[in-house]
């Protein structure tokens, strides 16, 4: 099994009506129409790191509601701020953003990642209006039980791999800064962003082996517990797709692939990659023996 690419397509259910795609520009800009969704899951964002992409985030968090958002990991990146200190104040005004979001009556729901695993300490508990939960269950508007996980359980069963090796290191730094510059002469050029780093990611040897073996336990994990699926994050690779009868939704990430999950009031899942231009992936049935 090969992690699909994201297809790119309209998709007009999660949007007021009349919604034209407008060009992809070299700069965050608004839509201009509001998404309206269900439920929303965000994942590693990595506030405090400086590649991550807030600018994109808050356009994002600007035009879009939702009944339900889970924050599911590496929200805030506490890795990155004991090597460098880093916070600038468009990461407080997303910070601010998801109170703001609580407060008008969505619930939001915190699931900590391995950055940000202190959170987990509080577990049960409330941070202000938002709710902290090691991990919990989603039922779908179509009666799927989703496992909500960050993922970084299923570390486990590649520490010897690729991804145990590189994510955090130096190699992903490096990818990290070819993707930086690579996006700012897009930008000269006229070009919407693209992340050259998920791109080189998924080719460098092993690399695809670590995230299929992350795939497969994490749906292994959810089959196990009698779940329909599982919507999880860490591995900064987005996907969704029905195999044997389970869900696998990855939310990506926003220092890469600027991805979210989104569901509609039917039920239906997507994911949505927002950046200069807006991009929409419907859940892929793959074909089983």
């Amino acid at each position: 099994m090969t992690p699909s690419q994201p297809a790119t397509i309209a998709s007009p259910p999660l949007t007021e009506p009349g919604f034209v795609p407008t060009p992809p520009k070299a700069s965050p800009r608004p839509t201009g129409h509001l998404i309206r969704a269900k439920t929303l899951w965000l994942s590693d964002i990595h506030l405090g790191f400086r590649d991550s992409k807030v600018d994109y985030l808050l356009d994002f968090l600007n035009n879009v509601h939702c009944e339900t958002l889970y924050l599911v990991g590496d929200i805030v990146d506490l890795w990155a701020m004991k090597r460098r200190f880093c916070w600038p104040a468009k990461h407080y005004q997303v910070m601010l953003k998801f109170y703001e979001m609580a407060a008008k009556g969505i619930r939001v729901i915190y699931v900590p990642g391995n950055h940000d695993d202190p959170m987990r300490r509080f577990d049960g508990e409330l941070f202000g209006p938002i709710e902290i939960a090691e991990e919990c269950e989603h039922r779908t508007a179509d009666g799927k039980r989703l496992l909500v996980m960050h993922g970084d359980a299923m570390d486990a069963y590649i520490n010897h791999s690729w991804l145990a090796r590189v994510i955090g290191d130096h190699g992903y730094e490096l990818l990290l800064f070819i993707n930086r510059w690579s996006n700012r002469i897009r930008k000269w050029m006229g070009r919407p962003y693209f992340s050259l780093a998920g791109l080189i990611k998924s080719n460098i040897k092993g690399a695809k082996a670590a995230i299929e073996t992350y795939e497969r336990e994490a749906l292994d994990e959810a089959r196990r517990r009698g779940f329909d699926g599982v919507v999880c994050g860490h591995i900064h690779y987005p996907a969704l797709r029905e195999e044997h009868g389970l869900r696998y939704a990855n939310c990506g990430d926003w220092i890469e692939s600027c991805t979210a999950l989104v569901e509609d009031h039917q039920g239906t899942m997507r994911l949505l990659h927002y950046s200069d231009k807006i991009e929409w992936q419907e859940l892929q049935h793959l074909q089983t023996a």
